[in-house]
């Protein structure tokens, strides 16, 4: 039995279909079954298919009669595969090379799922970049095997058909075939969610569909869209009473409302398809379906209530609006749009800041502390942080915020003088003449950064458009550095006409100026039990691996290093789920606010190559290395300098070794001791604990540079004190 069988449709395609077969002919996993499926024989695409067979024996062409459509040739293909996973390319697409080897090692890792999704390609027909749509929605899933209800934003409605390879012995327990009509991968995709039991996902490229010039044939007018009604009346009818019904019913109906939305794919029916799905969707509708927001939320409301010509009249108002709209920045509601428009031919307010972290993620790192040192300095100033929806919580009492996209939120980006940010203000935000833009940054440069990352394929492919990464680089007035590493790097991978502020990371500052009580108070709160030796354990992001792995068995190092040994791990922020997993000696802090809280509570740090270890070695306490993988990591991420010439402290490659460090004491010895003086003298330049009121004199006092407080000399600092040395 092949590993793989791969079906292939080709009515219509057949000047593209050789490409499509010898796509998958020449990848370099051979256990598979090609299986094109043609409209009879003699037909142009059985031509082509007869020739493939001919010169390989692994291909075994089926016929289906074009009456039958899509749905009766893939069901055809099904009938006729004998390997353990099938999938599905269309005749005009291509399979990316190398890509049957991935599937089949990552299958290998998950086990037998009965659905892997994949990522694939859009590419244009003539020129343009191609776009990767389903990347940002597998990015959100548990890194191994889970069931659908774990991710239920994760169902097939999302994705086509030939994203995915599925299991064929859980198609054949399920009875499961394409079924028929026009929209039949909406009528799979939901099927075969409301089935499987364990899936998985791909991180990286398998298909690479080729858009038609004349676009999909779904989208064109005609009849063919009510069916589209039939299809998601069988699915949410399947659905009753399953976890995933809210999912799937937002979804589908997501998928309705914009045909719905659109009369022109309806020369006629338009009123009758917009009252059958009204009917749909209070038959259909889960218990405690709560709408979308927004505009979308209006959508659904005049659905429900059948309210056909307030619809109509919406839509009317909505084109009317359009072309206006465009030439206005991106907020998406047309209210919004036009307020933002207004707003930004008013005045300035001089008095006004806003600040934000982490794309929004809440009140931390050095826009908080900027934005609690101008309370300070600057009580003039008013101050406004911009933070998720789900983040408003998190904000400390007193703060005032703007919750990310609300009108609030545009209209004091349209009028704020100062804005300040550790990443990027959003595409659409105007750099108006007068305003200040303040960027932090967030970290020490060890990996490569900003353009410097274009020539590694996997970071380059996440980053997107460098043409627009340097869009917002040129809103920047100022750019903080800690050290003159971090001025040289950042001049590099963010090319811009800023004037780079050698100032310190104000987010550092509290590591000069919290007291014993202060690091014993964290100490509790995270629960770090009295007496015990806290290492914080904190790796960084793998841009080659799928979600967030620990790379070792901390409970083993615990039981290794020593009876007084905890852990403190905090992932990278890419994978805070909110929610702390404490089991053993090991405390989760990833959820926690503050990464520096987490760093004054901390006895040692171990980490690999985070830019973590360039804030703690203020507080000159241990650090080491564990680099298990470092020569993979600077192939596919890029560094700009090879730490292991120039750690913070040990440097260890085996969990042994690790353990073995703490055992022996020598992570806090003399060696570690003098390489740790000398990362400190070369990364922790500007880092004295004034870091934040030099930004506050100079940017929102106006105060020239001289007169700003200068940079205490190392040797002077006075960094806060460990709970091992309060101890003794």
């Amino acid at each position: 039995m092949p590993r793989f069988s791969i079906i292939v449709p080709s009515h219509g395609v057949a000047g593209r279909l050789s490409q499509a077969l010898d796509s998958v002919l020449a990848q370099s996993y051979g256990d598979f079954e090609l299986i094109p499926v043609c409209d009879a024989p003699g037909s142009p695409a059985a031509d082509v298919a007869d020739a493939h067979a001919g010169r390989d024996s692994r291909v075994a062409p089926v016929h289906s009669p074009p009456s039958a459509g899509l749905s009766g040739a893939r069901n055809t293909g099904l009938r006729a595969a004998t390997g353990a996973y099938v999938l599905f390319l269309d005749g005009d697409d291509t399979l990316a090379p190398g890509s049957l080897a991935a599937l089949d090692a990552r299958l290998t890792e998950t086990g037998d799922v009965d659905v892997l999704y994949f990522e694939h390609e859009r590419t244009p027909w003539w020129e343009g970049e191609p776009t990767n749509p389903a990347a940002p929605l597998l990015a959100k899933t548990p890194a191994g095997a889970f069931s659908p209800a774990q991710a239920p934003q994760l169902t097939g409605i999302q994705l086509p058909a030939w994203s995915a390879a599925y299991r064929r012995a859980f198609l054949t327990d399920n009875r499961l075939t394409f079924p028929e009509g026009p929209f039949t991968d909406l009528g799979w995709g939901g099927l075969v969610t409301l089935a499987a039991e364990r899936v998985a996902v791909l991180r990286s490229v398998v298909v690479r569909h080729l858009l038609r010039r004349q676009g999909s044939r779904l989208n064109l007018p005609g009849a063919h869209h009510h069916q589209l009604l039939d299809q998601v009346d069988m699915v949410l009818t399947r659905a009753a009473d399953s976890a995933l019904s809210g999912a799937l019913f937002e979804q589908l109906f997501a998928v309705v409302l914009k045909t719905a939305s659109r009369p022109e794919r309806l020369p006629s029916g338009h009123r009758a398809f917009f009252r059958r799905a009204g009917r749909l969707y209070r038959t259909h509708r889960p218990a405690g379906f709560r709408a979308p927001g927004g505009s979308v939320g209006v959508q659904h409301r005049l659905l429900a209530s059948g309210a056909y010509s307030a619809f109509r009249a919406l839509r009317g108002v909505n084109r009317s609006a359009s072309e206006a709209a465009e030439r206005v920045p991106r907020p998406r509601m047309l209210r919004t749009r036009l307020r933002y428009a207004r707003d930004l031919r008013r005045p300035l307010d001089p008095n006004l800041a806003v600040y934000c972290a982490y794309w929004g993620r809440g009140y931390a790192c050095s826009p908080a502390a900027i934005h609690a040192k101008a309370a300070e300095l600057a009580p003039h100033i008013r101050s406004v942080f911009l933070v998720e929806p789900d983040a408003v919580d998190a904000v400390p009492k007193g703060v005032e915020h703007a919750v990310i996209g609300s009108r609030k939120y545009w209209e004091v980006l349209a009028r704020a003088k100062y804005l300040v940010n550790n990443a990027n203000f959003a595409e659409g935000v105007v750099k108006r003449c007068g305003s200040v833009h303040v960027q932090t940054q967030h970290g020490t440069p060890l990996k490569k950064m900003g353009v410097d990352q274009s020539t590694y394929p996997v970071v380059a492919a996440a980053t997107g458009s460098f043409a627009k990464l340097l869009g917002r680089v040129d809103r920047w007035d100022y750019n903080i550095s800690s050290n003159r590493h971090s001025t040289q790097m950042w001049e590099r991978a963010f090319p811009g006409s800023y004037e780079a502020l050698e100032y310190g990371y104000p987010r550092n500052d509290v590591y000069y100026t919290a007291t014993a009580d202060e690091v014993a108070r964290v100490r509790r709160e995270l629960g770090v039990p009295e007496g015990k030796t806290a290492v914080l354990y904190a790796p960084t992001h793998r841009d080659y691996q799928t979600g967030f792995d620990t790379g070792l068995d901390l409970e083993a190092f615990c039981a290794a290093a020593g009876e007084d040994v905890v852990v403190l791990l905090r992932a990278h922020y890419f994978y805070d789920q909110g929610r702390a997993k404490n089991t053993g000696r090991i405390i989760d802090v990833t959820g926690h606010r503050s990464s520096e809280d987490v760093c004054l509570a901390a006895d040692a740090l171990v980490t690999d190559y985070s830019s973590i270890m360039f804030d703690y070695a203020n507080l000159d306490r241990p650090i080491v290395v564990y680099a298990d993988d470092w020569d993979v990591y600077r192939e596919t991420r890029g560094v700009y300098f090879d730490l292991m010439e120039a750690p913070p402290g040990p440097v260890t490659r085996t969990p042994e070794e690790l353990a073995q460090v703490f055992r022996d004491g020598s992570y806090a010895g003399a060696e570690s001791t003098s390489l740790r003086a000398e990362f400190r003298s070369r990364f922790c330049e500007f880092d004295d604990g004034l870091a934040a009121e030099r930004v506050v004199r100079r940017v929102f006092l106006g105060e020239p540079p001289e007169a700003v407080p200068p940079v205490i000399p190392l040797a002077e600092r006075v960094p806060a004190p460990a709970a091992t040395l309060v101890r003794s």
